[in-house]
């Protein structure tokens, strides 16, 4: 009789070792063994957990969500060489001797490293530095930037020769025409130009000159008409 219990209840919980030796088919009750039927909807049911938890997976770690990839997409940016950290937008890249000159405040915090100029007029950093970790803002610097003020009539347009929209605009008033440019040119011809100490974008007045001339004569022709 203790041999029957015994082989009753090895049948009920066999080790994993007795089942890969010798298969033994033992009549037992329901819950020894369960009907094919019910064996079959466990199986599927594990299966259905399986493939929700592997689905929940690589919806969060395969396909991150669009404003995260934006995020990632938008620090990458910032730190290529060049692109403005504020704004995002692309830099020139300007002489450490003009940013040494323009800025108002100690130089000791100058670094030796390539720095660039923001001309976005939204933005209010004017140089940074190519790694984006250090900038210099409007209130760092000793003019006021064209770029960062287009519509300002006493920003000068002209660093080296002291003109500024206001100015060209009297003239074109007054006259009708400006000699604003020619006078650009002869002092440019005459070695008085010193853009790369004077104007903060590190490059010649005259584009912005011509910019401004352009613009004021077309607000003096609607004027007219």
């Amino acid at each position: 009789m203790a041999t029957q219990e015994q082989s009753t209840h090895d049948c009920c919980s066999p080790t994993n070792t007795e089942i890969q030796a010798e298969p033994v088919a033992v009549e037992s009750c329901s819950c020894c063994s369960p009907a094919s039927s019910n064996v079959q909807s466990a199986q599927k049911s594990a299966q259905n957990l399986v493939t929700a938890d592997v689905s929940s997976v690589v919806d969060s770690c395969c396909a991150p969500a669009a404003d995260d990839v934006q995020a990632v997409e938008d620090t990458v940016a910032k730190t290529k060489p060049g692109i403005c950290p504020t704004c995002s937008t692309k830099g020139k890249k300007v002489d450490g001797a003009t940013v040494k000159s323009m800025l108002s405040v100690s130089l000791c915090q100058y670094r030796d490293v390539p720095y660039y100029f923001c001309r976005e007029a939204d933005c209010d950093t004017v140089y940074f530095t190519a790694d984006g970790t250090q900038v210099f803002g409007t209130q760092d610097v000793r003019e006021r930037v064209f770029q960062k003020e287009p519509n300002a009539g006493d920003v000068f347009a002209c660093y080296c020769f002291r003109h500024t929209p206001d100015s060209i605009r009297a003239e074109i008033v007054e006259t009708g025409v400006t000699t604003v440019v020619d006078e650009v040119n002869v002092g440019i011809n005459a070695g008085q130009c010193a853009c790369d100490w004077r104007n903060p974008q590190d490059s010649c007045c005259l584009g912005n000159v011509m910019k401004v001339v352009k613009r004021i004569e077309s607000e003096q022709n609607s004027i007219k008409v």
